[in-house]
């Protein structure tokens, strides 16, 4: 009869060569995700291929850009955009999920470029995107918003269907041709911060943004002059009067080209206070 330390090796061993074995490995690899299957916050729905080049395309990613994909799924928009030369990421919570995409990064021969980790979408780092690509419900949109304006200016939000409530996109593109539903891209610009009252000449801008849009009002010596204005990202764009104003913002800078009666003469203004 053996003895109870000879038992004890077998069942380890045993347990081992189960769990590792190779019909394991190879169920593992014959994984395929159901859509509509439950997850943490949403159910699993590919975006439809044409989507992910579309929404690529729309906000212009190159191999300057780092494009992270929030509930990245099976890895199909990563995948893609490592294709186009980007270093791409995705945050996706179903560790099943995560490993698919891993296979098929590496399938696909961009896992240099092409990475994932397994996180909540709510509390992992994307604060370093250049790009980021969302098909996620209304809901969790809203919930990221604060995070998503927070982002450096310019970075842009591209997302399937889904609006990041009553923040309008500067895009809206839909797609006719090899689509059948979900075919509708949105794109943002994160603006930068112009809310506030700022030194402008010999007079003070006062401004009360909105997202991508401001108005307010021009004081001077000469009285008041009503301001609207738009972001696109750092760059802006407002008129007062006759004159219209070009240019970029800088954090508590502003400065640009103010044209009238077709006469450009150059700007600049500083933050006095938020």
């Amino acid at each position: 009869m053996p003895h109870r330390g000879q038992r004890i090796r077998f069942c380890y061993l045993l347990f081992t060569a189960l769990t590792f074995s190779p019909l394991n490995t190879s169920q593992a690899a014959d994984y395929t995700p159901q859509s509509g299957q439950p997850g943490k916050d949403v159910v699993w729905v590919g975006n439809p291929q044409v989507m992910v080049q579309k929404m690529l395309d729309m906000a212009g990613v190159t191999a300057s850009d780092f494009v992270v994909d929030l509930g990245s799924g099976d890895g199909r928009n990563v995948i893609a955009a490592a294709k186009r030369g980007a270093r791409a990421h995705g945050i996706e919570y179903d560790a099943d999920l995560v490993a698919l995409s891993k296979r098929a990064a590496a399938k696909e021969r961009v896992s240099d470029k092409a990475t994932f980790e397994r996180g909540d979408v709510f509390v992992a780092d994307f604060s370093k995107a250049t790009v980021v690509v969302l098909f996620l419900t209304p809901e969790m949109n809203i919930r990221l918003r604060p995070r998503l304006l927070s982002l450096k200016p310019g970075t842009r939000v591209v997302a399937n269907t889904f609006a990041i409530g009553d923040w309008n996109p500067d895009q809206i593109f839909n797609v006719a041709e090899n689509c059948e539903r979900f075919c509708s891209a949105r794109l943002w610009f994160v603006p930068a911060k112009v809310n506030g009252t700022w030194k402008l000449g010999a007079g003070e801008l006062l401004l009360k943004q909105t997202y991508q849009t401001f108005s307010g009002s021009l004081k001077s010596g000469a009285g008041t002059i009503p301001v609207s204005g738009r972001l696109r990202g750092e760059q802006v764009n407002f008129h007062a009067a006759k004159t219209q104003y070009t240019g970029r913002v800088d954090g508590d800078v502003m400065e640009g080209f103010a044209r009238t009666g077709g006469v450009d003469s150059k700007f600049r203004a500083t933050l006095l206070s938020k």
